[in-house]
């Protein structure tokens, strides 16, 4: 006879979040997301909700976390204390730089050239002119 549930008969569910690594059964204690446009791991306190594209790890191999080689790894603070209401303001203050448009016009340098368009995360550059010598 299988396990009895709540909702009757069927597999027992834990709930504890586990570890993400293959052969882990530790609790998870934090949580695995990726920035793919900033190359950037970011590892925070264990999330809510289980998301299906972030990764639950335990306090082990969050520890032990690399990233590939050319992206960067932002560990969160983790002290359980929620934000204060400066952290909260700098987070809103990030999203709303992100999301202004850009110039117009294509005065703005980058690079090593000169941003001329936009398109999402995409960025059409023109060539720089090179300097000449007077």
């Amino acid at each position: 006879m299988a396990p009895r549930t709540l909702t009757g008969y069927g597999p027992t569910v834990s709930p504890v979040r586990r570890c993400s690594r293959t052969a882990c059964s530790q609790p998870a204690v934090f949580t695995l997301t990726y920035v793919y446009a900033d190359s950037t791991a970011v590892l925070g306190p264990l999330a809510t909700y289980a998301e299906p594209h972030c990764y639950d790890l335990c306090a082990e191999h969050a520890e032990r976390l690399t990233a590939p080689r050319g992206w960067e790894v932002v560990r969160l603070p983790t002290d359980g204390a929620p934000p204060s209401t400066d952290d909260l303001e700098a987070l809103a203050n990030a999203v709303r730089e992100a999301a202004r448009p850009a110039p117009t016009g294509g005065t703005e340098p980058v690079g090593q050239g000169v941003e001329v368009g936009r398109r999402g995360h995409l960025r059409v550059l023109r060539s720089a002119q090179p300097q000449r010598d007077r």
